[in-house]
């Protein structure tokens, strides 16, 4: 699942508001889903990370294709001494060049053991691209849920200050008590500090798309609504996700280096040949050898045994993303048809929430309902348009989730 971001504390919530403010200047609509998500993979660093380390294993796969370097020496032998050894007359001069031979596969298991590790690195890449495609959906309704959430609480407090307007109204006709225009007063600066709170949650939600995205401008509107593009979606339980592929590759990975840490057991084999200057008899000579470590003490064991616990580890890795991906996959079909169902019930409590406010309203304006009343119809509305919009973003969140397990990206991206 992808991870829970909870919100932090309300002091912290209005220092990265500040912050993001004072850089308003630099401020700009964030472009469509599709082109943010291609923007983000091809300059923003979250993908830059992924897309390195698909890199380095290549560099390593390339080095692990590389032989041996030959070594070359010149050694010169009773150039100076004493007796008839005195000056360079029987000097002896001797050039070699050594090359040493791999034995028992070990290039061939160090490349594949290369190549697997370069097929487990894009594929993590590819399951990293369907995580932060995700992610970003996900921020991006986030910021268009916050941009909602400011639009209501705008719209509650122009409700709470209408209708304590009408409660002075009242109480100077003296047709109400002088404690209901203190109790509208209260509730006109309760939804005041909620609008407060909204804007703030707001610029954090933008701030925090711009942070995902990577992004130089701070983005303070959207170009389209990604709440409003929801459908049915559909992934079977024994889907092969991407983090189902990626475990899988790196078991192969480790394999290949349990087969490569065992071959480095069995010893090389140094060869040379040189020629040899006898300064004392006018000749040349030719000369050559054969070297070969004793396997005594090193037999590379301790490696060996290494690699089989990591592949170990990456089967039970792999063992573990089958499972998560199988719950993975019914909790967010499950979460899916539940955000539907509540999303169609949520409108229509909106709506008789909207009907009951209006009524009331008109009632009270009229001497015909309490202020009491008409509190708590405003309060039910705000509450009907919170649950909707809730019930939207749990929809987009479940769609991201289907389109994560299924390595797609969500929203047609």
């Amino acid at each position: 699942m992808l991870p829970d971001i909870r919100r932090p504390p309300w002091a912290v919530l209005l220092a990265i508001a500040g912050v993001w403010a004072a850089d308003a200047a630099m401020a700009g609509p964030a472009p469509p889903y599709a082109t943010l998500l291609a923007q983000s993979r091809a300059t923003g660093p979250q993908m830059a990370e992924s897309a390195a380390s698909v890199a380095q294993a290549e560099g390593l796969a390339l080095q692990a294709r590389s032989r041996p370097n030959p070594v070359i020496s010149v050694q010169r032998e009773n150039f100076s001494g004493s007796g008839p050894y005195r000056g360079a007359d029987l000097a002896e001069t001797t050039a070699t060049i050594q090359q040493t031979l791999e034995l028992g596969g070990k290039r061939a298991a160090r490349v594949a053991a290369g190549r697997a590790a370069v097929l487990a690195a894009q594929a993590r890449n590819r399951a990293s691209g369907a995580d932060f495609a995700a992610l970003l959906a996900i921020g991006y309704a986030e910021a268009e849920a916050a941009d909602a959430r400011l639009g209501q609480s705008a719209e509650t407090l122009a409700a709470a200050e209408s209708d304590a307007k009408v409660a002075r109204q009242l109480v100077t006709a003296g047709r109400e008590a002088a404690l209901r225009g203190l109790q509208a007063e209260a509730e006109r600066q309760a939804a005041a500090a909620d609008r407060e709170e909204a804007q703030a949650l707001r610029d954090i939600a933008f701030a925090r798309l711009s942070a995902l995205a990577g992004s130089a401008i701070s983005f303070d509107s959207l170009s389209e609504s990604l709440l409003a593009r929801t459908g049915a979606s559909t992934v079977a339980v024994e889907v092969e996700t991407p983090a189902i592929t990626a475990a899988r590759a790196e078991r192969e990975a480790a394999a290949a280096r349990v087969r490569a840490e065992a071959r480095r057991a069995v010893p090389d084999v140094t060869v040379s040949a040189g020629v040899r200057r006898l300064a004392g008899d006018d000749a040349t000579a030719f000369v050559a050898g054969v070297s070969a470590p004793f396997p005594l003490f090193d037999r590379n064991r301790g490696a060996t045994q290494a690699a089989r616990a990591e592949l170990n580890g990456a089967e039970a890795r792999l063992r573990q993303a089958e499972f998560d991906a199988a719950a993975d996959a019914l909790a967010a079909l499950s979460q899916a048809r539940s955000a539907q169902a509540r999303v169609e019930a949520s409108a229509a409590s909106e709506a008789a929430a909207v009907e009951a406010y209006r009524l009331a309203r008109l009632g009270y304006e009229a001497g015909r309902l309490p202020l009491l009343e008409l509190s708590s119809a405003r309060r039910a509305q705000a509450a009907a348009r919170v649950r909707t919009l809730d019930a939207r973003l749990a929809q987009v969140r479940a769609q991201a989730e289907i389109a994560r397990l299924s390595g797609r990206i969500p929203f047609g991206g």
